[in-house]
């Protein structure tokens, strides 16, 4: 958003702005009742003077809220309880809620920012459109390693990793998961075992690192006070901190230390670097001070949060738990907490029985999604295959994923080994997910990836998944996708090499071409395997009869 900003105040974009206001939710959470203009004139003192000539044009004004999920306050986005008058006394929430009902300064523009798992509890019919921040494209991400690591022979060595690394290569789009991941990478060796895999390990050595660059600055309580001052965040929503909330929880505030965690706001309370950083040190307090009931309060409180501020807390005690990631930080603090590690495992076990039924497909997806994000974050195959079992049957049709839900659940397919089905019709997976989940997807046997938008380009992945060596798919949709007859060469040599496939459906896809006879001939073919095929509405013509006809006798 200070990107948005910057480009408005150069005059590059968004001209049609006389004045812009930018505020953060986390620096709005202590304000008691104020005024939208007293708002103003704490951010910006210069204007004071002008607000009754500024106030005149209200559709020259832009309000930008940033982090709604860093709120303390839910804000209520019905119609009812707002205010008209920008000079009366309202809470925050009040204030937020009149602009984008356009009860207060009709006229003006607001623009609101959350992570996503905070909408699914906000009213949102006020807004005229909700959009997904997309971040880097795939080509920014790799130019944003090639200025950080100015070799450009480092910098392709670590994009490759990274991109070949699901986890982290989704994460990419991020800009400041960009810097922390080049941050850390560029502290490894060219040693693969040695570089993260996951989220929770990459800040792991993250934290490594400083402790590393600091090891004359600090000791264990110094850290533990900062851990439970974020441990006390998280849970309370509590994103900013003064000098005397630090000293409360035994926080030097004069460390040099602390300066790697926290950073102060224009004279005023601290804050975590970022809020992902804040979770995991949050998270990392119950490995270094082990206490069963504080966790088991944390882990339920977590869970139990709906608008969504636990998950990323949660799913980085669920990565500690595993001894391979806790080992990166040993050399620093000494061994973390086994008895925790077994903890979390009790709590995950528990929590995958509650929210995953393979026999109810109308169970809150987003919630099994979460659970299994904690699962891939432990990395313990063990555990998921114990949790889900074999040939577990996996519905998520209709449900919109993003590519971090592709590579999770590749991590639990493949951790599963078999699936009776999958289910990934009208997903809106595109390439990115469906990349993503493909080097897992030879384990299912009954596959859906139909209404998914895939192209001609895409069925690199089905050829790979349809010639493993193991593939197991006996039944496969495509349909209702963008594929042509440019794709039927590719797509003939993989039913050609596959042996397990026995239902097809290529229905809705416009195949008719030169190329299409390549599928025919296999389908033509003796030795073919194929016992159904459906080709509804796949702009056939009447040429293709004689060799529908000889499919007929085969």
């Amino acid at each position: 958003m200070q990107k948005f900003v910057y480009d408005w105040a150069n005059g590059n974009l968004y001209q049609r702005f006389a004045f812009v206001f930018f505020f953060k939710f986390r620096d709005l959470n202590n304000k008691e009742e104020l005024s939208l203009a007293q708002m103003i004139v704490d951010e910006y003192p210069y204007l004071h003077s002008q607000l009754d000539t500024i106030f005149k044009h209200p559709t020259q004004l832009l309000f930008i809220f940033d982090g709604l999920d860093e709120s303390k306050s839910q804000t209520n986005f019905q119609p009812n309880n707002c205010c008209a008058n920008p000079y009366s006394q309202q809470a925050v929430s009040v204030i937020v809620s009149s602009l984008a009902n356009q009860t207060l300064l009709t006229g003006c523009s607001v623009l609101i920012t959350s992570r996503p798992s905070n909408l699914a509890t906000t009213e949102t019919r006020c807004f005229h459109r909700i959009s997904e921040i997309m971040g880097f494209f795939p080509k920014q991400r790799e130019e944003y390693f090639q200025k950080f690591f100015r070799n450009p022979e480092v910098a392709e060595s670590v994009f490759n990793y990274v991109r070949e690394n699901g986890i982290l290569y989704t994460f990419c789009y991020i800009p400041s998961y960009c810097w922390i991941i080049c941050t850390v990478l560029s502290t490894c060796s060219d040693q693969n075992q040695n570089r993260p895999q996951t989220v929770t390990q990459l800040f792991v050595m993250f934290v490594a690192n400083v402790l590393a660059n600091h090891s004359h600055d600090v000791d264990g309580e110094m850290l533990r006070s900062i851990a439970r001052l974020a441990e006390d965040g998280v849970m309370n929503h509590n994103l900013a901190f003064d000098d005397e909330a630090l000293r409360s929880f035994g926080v030097d505030t004069h460390s040099r230390f602390l300066s790697s965690f926290m950073v102060e706001c224009d004279q005023g309370p601290r804050s975590f670097l970022h809020l992902t950083i804040q979770e995991f040190m949050a998270a990392l307090l119950h490995y270094l001070d082990y206490s069963p009931d504080r966790l088991q309060d944390s882990l339920l409180k977590a869970k139990s949060y709906e608008d969504g501020r636990g998950e990323i807390f949660l799913r980085f005690v669920c990565g500690l738990s595993h001894i391979n990631t806790r080992a990166r930080l040993k050399a620093h603090v000494g061994d973390l907490s086994t008895p925790a590690s077994k903890d979390v495992i009790r709590f995950l076990q528990s929590a995958v029985t509650q929210v995953w039924n393979p026999e109810r497909p109308d169970a809150d997806k987003r919630k099994i999604l979460n659970i299994f994000a904690c699962l891939t974050e432990s990395q313990n195959k063990g555990l998921v295959s114990s949790s889900l079992g074999s040939n577990g049957r996996f519905e998520f049709s209709e449900f919109h994923l993003a590519p971090l839900d592709c590579t999770v659940l590749a991590f639990i397919l493949e951790s599963c080994r078999e699936t009776e089905l999958l289910n990934l019709g009208a997903c809106f997976i595109q390439t990115e997910g469906l990349g993503r989940i493909a080097p897992a997807l030879h384990t299912v046997i009954d596959l859906s990836l139909a209404t998914n938008n895939l192209r001609d380009e895409d069925v690199e992945f089905i050829y790979s998944m349809l010639t493993h060596p193991q593939c197991r798919i006996k039944k496969l949709s495509l349909r209702n996708n963008g594929l042509t007859e440019e794709c039927c060469g590719q797509l003939a040599w993989a039913i050609k090499e596959n042996t397990s496939l026995r239902d097809l459906d290529l229905s809705k896809n416009k195949l008719a071409g030169e190329d299409f006879y390549q599928l025919l001939e296999v389908f033509s073919d003796p030795t073919c395997q194929i016992e159904h095929l459906a080709l509804q509405e796949a702009k056939l013509t009447p040429e293709y009869t004689e060799s529908f006809l000889s499919l007929t006798n085969n």
